[in-house]
């Protein structure tokens, strides 16, 4: 006892003669004998805390006290929560593993530590997508960096924000319809604003020899097309929403002549794929099938407002995707030469996109290795970013996960962040899959879903006869990959495939219930993103489609990865202030 009060004696700097001090030390005495603490584990929670809401250490008082405890509470409860979805992913790969004796160096004594595995129930999901400051509350023990050159506004985290009831596969079908009919009012309501000659929208299933507009939804008739067979003319149903269409399905038929309204002028035609949102003014001639003669384009995403000059909001980037290691070993070779690069470079942010240890590698599934997955990523990931950070102290580090991260308790898409156990630093800041975020007030979309391949699969695109076009300088890009960005854009979705191919569908893990989360932004009439970070397979690329910078980094195994700089200085939309490249490893 005595050494406990002499030691909480000498962190506050009192005695015991000091009457004001005196509760204070009584009361530290009694947190510490409460929770198990020694007065210096009680010093680091205190330090952590009040970094955490002042980015600075604020002297201990009563009220210190009871913020802490609270904090403390909090952080109990949390690991109570947690711990039965970690015994229980601990099972799933002692089962898995128990037979294999390439395991045997991490199985013969039983997993420890939080082996997450990919196919458990999710513990949480983000909510709403409100723009708000994120508060660290991180036990730290390293330099900390007095200041950031950039400032950082995201989500909420999304563990905070996902309601408790919320269970992946244990939704029912009025969930999931309800989430895809509000998605086709949303966007008949803004088909109705941008068009202001359709006073409203009709029924595709109801006979009429007038032309009116319906907005719905591409499907494609498996039955009539078969297995494997990709979207055509012969295999299109229009699904409308229940408030505009009974939720029915008609097969639809595009005319010979179809017209193209409101696109963009160059472009050549309109592309389709499951789970397209469409507009499209024709009429049902009682033949059972919707006939369209026009198919009105759907109005792209607004410019975000050109920030003012300001040449102390310039920041450089370094964008990476994973994997992170060649599909032969786990030795990490890629992203050892890049993060040598970054401590050279010394960018003011680092984005790393999973997968950072990945459930499909070899060696991963067969046990081929000696530490659980969780020290891999801390021994691998955490160690050097905090080594790199204590060389630029005043960098950023963000990481998204992937569905593929074994390390990840959540395995579909939406995605939440990171558990906080590999935060490991304060300005190692964990992000949702996708997220958004802004950098010195310019907005970034971020995904680790390919969602350009997928879409590449699926897509039919049909030309037709431009009317209304918008006609921008410099004229709009048609190429593939930039029409693949621009699906993303229009359909305001992350992820605008439903449902997913059986093929790919492994990837995704969609959850259509809250799909809400996908969205590029808040609600369709707001400004776009002024960078989208897309990784694929596919080549990389680096271009400016519509009024965003997309960017391709590819994957870093395959030795690429972009870098990103943002001039403050200057005038005009943030879209010609950004300067994006693909890099390739020395």
């Amino acid at each position: 006892m005595s050494s406990l009060r002499s030691d909480i004696c000498e962190w506050l700097g009192a005695t015991d003669s000091e009457e004001d001090s005196e509760g204070l030390i009584n009361e530290c005495i009694s947190i510490c004998q409460m929770y198990n603490l020694t007065a210096k584990d009680l010093q680091y929670k205190w330090e952590a805390l009040s970094y955490g809401k002042a980015q600075t250490i604020l002297r201990f008082t009563r009220e210190s006290a009871s913020d802490v405890k609270a904090q403390i509470q909090r952080e109990m409860q949390a690991k109570n929560a947690s711990s039965v979805s970690k015994s229980a992913a601990t099972g799933f790969v002692r089962g898995k593993f128990a037979n294999s004796a390439k395991f045997a160096g991490v199985n013969a004594k039983g997993l420890t530590g939080p082996l997450k595995a990919a196919a458990q129930p999710p513990k949480a999901l983000f909510g709403g997508m409100a723009s708000v400051p994120v508060k660290l509350e991180q036990d730290f023990d390293g330099p900390i960096a007095s200041s950031s050159r950039v400032t950082f506004v995201g989500q909420k985290e999304a563990r905070q924000n996902r309601a408790s009831q919320d269970r992946y596969m244990y939704e029912t079908l009025g969930e999931r319809s309800d989430t895809l009919d509000a998605q086709l009012d949303g966007f008949g309501e803004l088909i109705l604003k941008n068009y202001r000659d359709i006073l409203q929208l009709g029924h595709p299933g109801v006979f009429s020899e007038e032309s009116f507009v319906v907005v719905g939804r591409i499907v494609l008739d498996a039955e009539a097309s078969g297995s494997g067979i990709k979207l055509n003319d012969q295999s299109l149903i229009l699904e409308s929403s229940r408030s505009h269409g009974d939720g029915l399905r008609v097969p639809l038929q595009l005319a010979p002549d179809l017209k193209i309204r409101g696109g963009y002028k160059g472009l050549g035609g309109v592309g389709l794929f499951p789970g397209a949102v469409v507009a499209l003014k024709g009429h049902n001639g009682g033949g059972g099938y919707f006939i369209a003669s026009e198919i009105l384009a759907i109005p792209p995403m607004p410019a975000s407002p050109a920030p003012p000059s300001n040449v102390a909001a310039s920041f450089d980037m370094c964008i990476a995707c994973g994997p992170f290691t060649p599909d032969a070993n786990l030795d990490y070779k890629p992203w050892k030469t890049l993060i040598s690069n970054l401590k050279t470079s010394k960018p003011a942010v680092v984005l790393l996109l999973g997968p950072f240890v990945d459930a499909t590698h070899a060696h991963i599934q067969n046990g081929m290795v000696d530490e659980t997955p969780s020290d891999i990523f801390k021994h691998q990931f955490i160690a050097p970013l905090r080594d790199f950070l204590s060389q630029s102290p005043t960098s950023t580090v963000l990481l998204v996960p992937s569905v593929n991260d074994i390390i990840s308790d959540h395995a579909v898409f939406p995605q939440c962040e990171l558990d906080d156990e590999f935060r490991g630093d304060p300005r190692i800041r964990l992000l949702p899959n996708p997220a958004r975020f802004s950098l010195n007030d310019i907005s970034f979309a971020v995904c680790s879903v390919d969602v350009l391949y997928h879409l590449r699969k699926e897509e039919y695109f049909r030309r037709g006869q431009e009317v209304d076009s918008i006609v921008c300088e410099p004229e709009a890009a048609s190429d593939p990959m930039s029409n693949l960005s621009r699906y993303v854009l229009q359909q305001r979705s992350f992820y605008p495939i439903f449902p997913v191919s059986l093929d790919v569908a492994h990837e995704v893990n969609l959850d259509v219930s809250h799909s809400a989360e996908l969205r590029v932004a808040e609600s369709p009439e707001d400004p776009g993103p002024d960078v989208m970070v897309l990784p694929s397979r596919l080549k990389h690329f680096s271009k400016v489609v519509d009024n965003s910078v997309v960017i391709n980094p590819s994957y870093l195994t395959k030795g690429t990865y972009a870098t990103l700089s943002y001039s403050g200085q200057g005038t005009g939309f943030p879209k010609d202030r950004i300067s994006a490249d693909i890099a390739r490893l020395s």
